[in-house]
């Protein structure tokens, strides 16, 4: 089950880990001729994209979703109640021998309740994490997923620990490492070939690795971009950065019509794809003090300009994963954050949205001094392979 386009990037090495499964002739020979493994890819369609194309799939290597719920937006409650009653619907048509979900969205804990109420096992994927902060809609989520779960697959030793802390059996956990970074390291060669940085004018001969520098931006959750007193103070720090580097930032829809409401717009300039070539979106022309906005890129682009950023700026999850793997400067604009172990092994580092944290933090960097990370243990692109024989092992 996967509901936008994080969650199929991280089923994508399911699908693949499967397919190979099922292609293995010394594991079929073992299984004296049991069926292999047939995976049903159900999109809930709770976020509605329309970079959601076949090109999108092409680049994950996976195929187009099997059923489409198209459930769209709506409320907490709203959306909560409609997957729950499409996705019984798709189980009691498909008879499933599991159910497996991914992340935390309300599509990952109403697919989880619609599935045990039938009695069928559920798998989550990317159990355990935490950030102890209940005003995050995700973490509601997340706890009561892992309170119905059957399978709980952990992507780090602080998800074992937050599990055993609420009562959940030992034998149900399964330390098995993190499923973004075996789409990251999947995904990585094609995306450094990837024409984005030359499309963008950031491919120079002045720097290292022949490309310009530059910070990259993602900013999406209600808690940052939905006041005006707190999406101004982030603000105001990330002004002060650019000052000294250009801040690129391929806008959520959602911050977008946050910019207008609040009347932001002063702030940014605006680029479409229409006119990336031009002058006017060319990296000579970033150094103004204002953040650069354009539409949200696909994976691979966005994943080439992640990998040679100087420094990222985030209000996403894994993103701080991901910038951990590839040792990029991160800072998390949040107080708190359920991937500790970006914290203590990686590159993270949380500034809430203080203005001056934010500027010191990108500061340090652009001084020399970004802290050094290292890539947490099991985090080796195998991810998807150790969770499919597990099922395999405990289902057969």
């Amino acid at each position: 089950m996967a509901a936008a386009r994080p969650n199929f990037m991280k089923i994508a090495p399911l699908i693949r880990a499967i397919q190979v499964y099922n292609s293995d002739q010394t594991i079929q020979s073992r299984l004296n001729g049991i069926p292999g493994i047939k995976p049903i890819l159900v999109h809930t369609g709770q976020h509605y994209d329309d970079n959601m194309s076949d090109t999108f799939f092409r680049d994950l290597n996976i195929p187009m979703p099997d059923i489409h719920m198209g459930i769209g937006s709506g409320s907490h409650a709203e959306q909560t109640g409609r997957v729950m009653i499409a996705f019984e619907e798709v189980l009691l048509k498909e008879n499933p021998d599991i159910v497996i979900v991914v992340g935390d969205v309300n599509s990952t804990m109403s697919c989880s309740l619609a599935a045990v109420k039938l009695r069928i096992p559920v798998a989550h994927v990317e159990a355990g994490l935490r950030s102890f902060d209940r005003s995050m809609p995700e973490e509601i989520n997340r706890i009561v997923t892992d309170a119905v779960a059957d399978y709980l697959f952990t992507s780090s030793p602080d998800g074992d620990t937050n599990l055993l802390r609420v009562g959940v059996p030992k034998e149900k956990m399964f330390l098995v490492g993190n499923i973004m970074v075996d789409s990251l390291l999947y995904n990585l060669e094609k995306a450094k070939n990837s024409d984005i940085l030359k499309l963008m004018g950031l491919k120079g001969s002045d720097t290292i690795d022949g490309c310009k520098p530059y910070a990259l931006l993602t900013l999406h959750r209600p808690a940052n971009v939905d006041k005006p007193e707190t999406f101004g103070r982030i603000l105001e720090g990330l002004k002060m950065v650019s000052a000294h580097i250009p801040i690129l930032f391929p806008i959520h829809p959602r911050t977008k019509k946050q910019i207008a409401a609040f009347g932001l717009e002063k702030t940014f300039i605006f680029h479409s794809f229409h006119d990336i070539s031009s002058d006017t979106y060319k990296a000579d022309n970033y150094g103004n003090g204002k953040i650069h906005c354009f539409e949200p890129l696909g994976y691979i682009d966005f994943l080439n300009l992640m990998a040679h950023a100087k420094i990222v700026f985030t209000d996403s999850g894994g993103i701080q994963e991901e910038t951990t793997v590839l040792n990029i400067p991160c800072v998390t604009i949040r107080d708190t954050t359920e991937r500790p172990i970006t914290l203590t092994e990686g590159t993270n580092v949380l500034v809430g949205d203080d203005p001056e944290k934010i500027y010191l933090e990108a500061k340090q960097v652009l001084d020399g001094h970004a802290r050094q990370g290292r890539c947490p243990a099991f985090w080796d692109g195998k991810t998807a392979e150790r969770i499919v024989n597990i099922l395999v092992d405990r289902t057969l």
